[in-house]
């Protein structure tokens, strides 16, 4: 199947009531991401709009995602941990991954502004074709690691408050980094 963006689900906006539920859907977003990536960088064909999505996607989103875990979540998650649920090491250890994370996307990022700018399909370069691919296994264990340890764990000590808080915080960095066409975007999925 070539690729393209219908093979990325938007995530709910509604979710956003509940954050938790939301950063499951936003992961599983990533993760179509990565498989998107993965397809583009075996692609024998140039498509523009797909590697500028991809290109949206390592730049903006993901750096806006890394701060809604780093900033919010795993801040909650160190205030709130028991030390039964040995979750120290295991943010310290996602936490280094994400710096390599925006490391990585930045190199990604470079790869496809060059295909973009010689108008030339990922596969044709050995070096892009691998570092996006190696980018996405890298971003699907990541991914894997939150879903399987901190969120469960997350679901079991925040408080109403924190999750309220957290909500908050989530929805205002989006209308903070789209402004008014989130805000449309929202009142158009509300009516």
């Amino acid at each position: 199947m070539p690729p393209n963006r219908a093979q990325v689900v938007e995530t709910p906006d509604n979710l956003l009531s509940d954050p938790l539920a939301w950063f499951y859907a936003e992961h599983h977003r990533h993760r179509q991401f990565c498989d998107l990536m993965q397809r583009t960088a075996m692609a024998s064909t140039y498509d523009e709009e797909v590697l500028s999505w991809l290109l949206d996607f390592v730049v903006h989103e993901l750096a806006l995602h890394v701060l809604d875990e780093e900033e919010d979540l795993f801040s909650l998650m160190r205030i709130r941990a028991q030390p039964e649920d040995d979750l120290g090491q295991v943010l310290s250890r996602l936490s280094r991954e994400h710096a390599k994370d925006l490391t990585r996307a930045a190199a990604v990022g470079r790869h496809l502004e060059t295909c973009l700018r010689t108008q030339v399909p990922i596969s044709r370069n050995n070096v892009h074709r691998r570092a996006l691919e190696s980018f996405a296994i890298q971003e699907r264990s990541h991914l894997a690691l939150e879903n399987a340890v901190v969120l469960p764990i997350a679901r079991l000590r925040l408080t109403e408050r924190d999750l309220f808080e957290l909500s908050g915080r989530l929805a205002m960095r989006r209308r903070a980094a789209y402004g008014p066409a989130w805000r449309a975007k929202i009142r158009i999925g509300a009516g």
